[in-house]
């Protein structure tokens, strides 16, 4: 059985989702697709192109950041509170080739008062980590749906 308002909370978190998503001109070039979201989680994933593969036959570490950033400001944007990254770094551990499916899978691990720790995996699709990110959250102004579900 779910706590009292667990199912709200986990219908904004797919309703911030999709809003963002919707504008996300970056993420949708890149090829990437909202697998799960729930307050404070999200998971991404993409195939890696022909065109994400750099000089050395691997994909582009820009490209892997640009998804696990992406799961972050999924996750941490799930509360419905406008927040955006105030740092992050990567560890990358294993390289990805083209035709691999690549998931970014976020967790929070702090959130308080405007600021928040988050830690995405990344894998391949036979679930090997590719890299590590930790972002750092800071909670802006505004709301990115409005409060009130619109009937």
């Amino acid at each position: 059985m779910s706590a009292p308002g667990e199912h709200d909370a986990q219908a904004l978190a797919e309703r911030v989702a999709a809003e963002m998503f919707a504008a996300d001109r970056a993420s949708q070039a890149l090829g990437m697709r909202v697998e799960r979201v729930a307050p404070g989680r999200a998971m991404l994933s993409m195939t890696v192109r022909d065109d994400m593969i750099n000089g050395h036959a691997t994909c582009h570490g820009g490209i892997i950041f640009v998804l696990a950033d992406s799961a972050f400001a999924f996750a941490c944007n799930s509360y419905n509170h406008r927040t955006v990254a105030q740092g992050c770094s990567i560890e990358y551990l294993a390289p990805a080739h083209a035709g691999d499916v690549l998931q970014a899978s976020a967790v929070e691990r702090s959130r308080s008062g405007r600021t928040g720790v988050y830690d995405i995996d990344v894998r391949d699709q036979h679930g090997r980590t590719v890299a590590l990110f930790r972002g750092k959250s800071y909670r802006i102004d505004g709301h990115v749906v409005p409060d009130t579900p619109q009937g």
